[in-house]
């Protein structure tokens, strides 16, 4: 039968009930016959309160040992669900990261998974076990224990889904599956059957949080077959995949928001050659990723460029500027970081004209601001009022989704 990789949330296992329920169903697959590796995430608030007690002992902890400390979370998970299952009457087997072969490099908080080695886990396969992984964490090339950062037990599930050839990579969560827009905040979202890898992964970096970007790439880079479920409710997911039945035929597959920006801008530029290459490379060298880029007409040899950060780098970002003003040449530096980013997203949208004009009527029509413009292939992104996040998220889907709107 299949060799099936089963990622379960922090959510999904977060009391004594929910381990039980999460054994019942990795057990239920086993019964049909299946080959099952199940990844665990740390227990509902498990990593938060790990990082509470470091900071009452250093504020100032090394990341070695937050990395130390954290990964046990994880394996207070996978060692309790074994014992579930075990109490059920089947072959189960806890395996922490390095014990499962996840080898990553040494960026500790945020490793990167280099390779795995499979063969105690197929070891474990083969003596029809039960294999339960700690997600989330590997080992270093000096045999320490590293962590995978934000989404990090997604990326370990499609990382082992992808090393072992499985033929499904099932990631459990709190809702059913893959939505328009997040069906906690947004009144008539719709789940969706299939979504390209391409849009997963546009909506997981805009700021949809059913999965985390790099899981998905790693999906599409090694066509990992993937469906996103609910672990409570039984209902059919949303199956990720490189081409879907619906591609030409729907234009836009959902409305994300991301409330973790900030936008600055650099006033009174001049307007010769390089200054562009100057502002970025600067940033660049820190570590900060910038999104939306605006530049303005050169009037009067000025001109001004606008773009975006992570909120949590606005700050930094600004410093580094104001520090080489002079080199640059600029008048002021501005930092606005009470603004969203809503976009849309859809792998029709490239052929089909009038679709970004949709939104911004959706936007107008609420009486709402558009600070900046952003578009791609797939998508199109817009920064309003922080405070008006929520409410344009609402007018757009109702544009697109609503049962009197339409999506053509």
């Amino acid at each position: 039968m299949a060799l099936i990789v089963q990622k379960f949330g922090g959510s999904s296992v977060a009391d004594a009930d929910r381990v039980r329920n999460v054994a019942r169903i990795i057990t239920e697959t086993y019964r049909r016959g299946h080959s099952v590796v199940a990844v665990l995430s740390a227990q509902g608030d498990t990593t938060d309160d790990l990082i509470a007690k470091a900071k009452e002992i250093n504020p100032n902890a090394s990341k070695r040992e937050m990395d130390m400390l954290l990964s046990t979370g994880e394996q207070i998970s996978i060692s309790l669900c074994a014992m579930a299952i075990e109490r059920m009457g089947y072959q189960a087997i806890s395996l922490t990261g390095w014990q499962a072969g996840m080898l990553t490099d040494s960026g500790y908080s945020n490793a990167r998974i280099k390779r795995i080695r499979t063969e105690r886990i197929q070891k474990e396969l083969d003596k029809k076990k039960i294999v339960l992984v700690a997600g989330f964490q590997g080992i270093n090339k000096y045999d320490d224990v590293t962590t995978l950062g934000r989404g990090g037990s997604d990326t370990s599930a499609v990382a082992l889904a992808a090393a072992l050839r499985a033929d499904l990579c099932q990631i459990y969560t709190d809702v059913d599956g893959v939505y328009t827009a997040d069906p906690r905040t947004v009144k008539g979202a719709r789940k969706l059957e299939e979504i390209t890898f391409d849009e997963m992964l546009e909506l997981a970096s805009l700021g949809a949080q059913v999965l985390h970007n790099r899981s998905v790439e790693m999906a599409k880079r090694y066509n990992v077959n993937m469906e996103v479920l609910s672990s409570f409710s039984g209902n059919p997911g949303t199956k990720v995949k490189e081409v879907i039945k619906t591609m030409e035929k729907t234009h836009v597959s959902g409305v994300a928001k991301d409330k973790n920006v900030a936008r600055l801008a650099l006033v009174g530029l001049a307007d010769q050659p390089g200054i562009a290459f100057k502002i970025f490379s600067l940033l660049a060298k820190k570590g900060i990723n910038v999104d939306i880029i605006l530049q303005s007409i050169g009037r009067n040899e000025s001109k001004d460029i606008s773009f975006t950060v992570a909120r949590s780098d606005a700050e930094e970002a600004k410093r580094v500027l104001e520090e080489n003003k002079e080199a640059i040449g600029f008048q002021t530096v501005e930092l606005n970081d009470r603004i969203a980013k809503v976009s849309i997203v859809g792998a029709g949208m490239v052929n089909n004209a009038g679709v970004a004009c949709k939104m911004f009527e959706a936007l107008f029509s609420a009486g709402i601001n558009i600070n900046m413009i952003s578009s791609s292939e797939i998508k199109v992104s817009v920064l309003v009022d922080e405070r008006e996040a929520d409410r344009a998220v609402q007018a757009i889907h109702d544009r697109f989704f609503s049962e009197f709107g339409s999506n053509a």
